[in-house]
């Protein structure tokens, strides 16, 4: 199964990966290759622990989008 992961870079330098189709599935890591790694390991473990099927959804893209406030 193929999902979506985000990935953004938090205060300290640390990235952090997130699955939004597996509410809950995120971990960090201080390099991509190791976020990477480790998001892998957390989607193995979610979907082991979920009961309900989770089907991925299709990604469009990403947008940064200006809001002010």
């Amino acid at each position: 199964m193929n999902f979506t992961t985000l990935i953004e870079q938090g205060e300290g330098g640390w990235y952090i990966a997130s699955v939004p189709d597996i509410p809950g599935c995120h971990t960090q890591g201080k390099t991509i290759a190791q976020v990477l790694e480790r998001i892998k390991e957390a989607i193995e473990v979610c979907l082991e622990g979920d009961q309900e099927e989770i089907t991925p959804l299709k990604f469009i893209g990403v947008q940064q989008v200006e809001v002010r406030v």
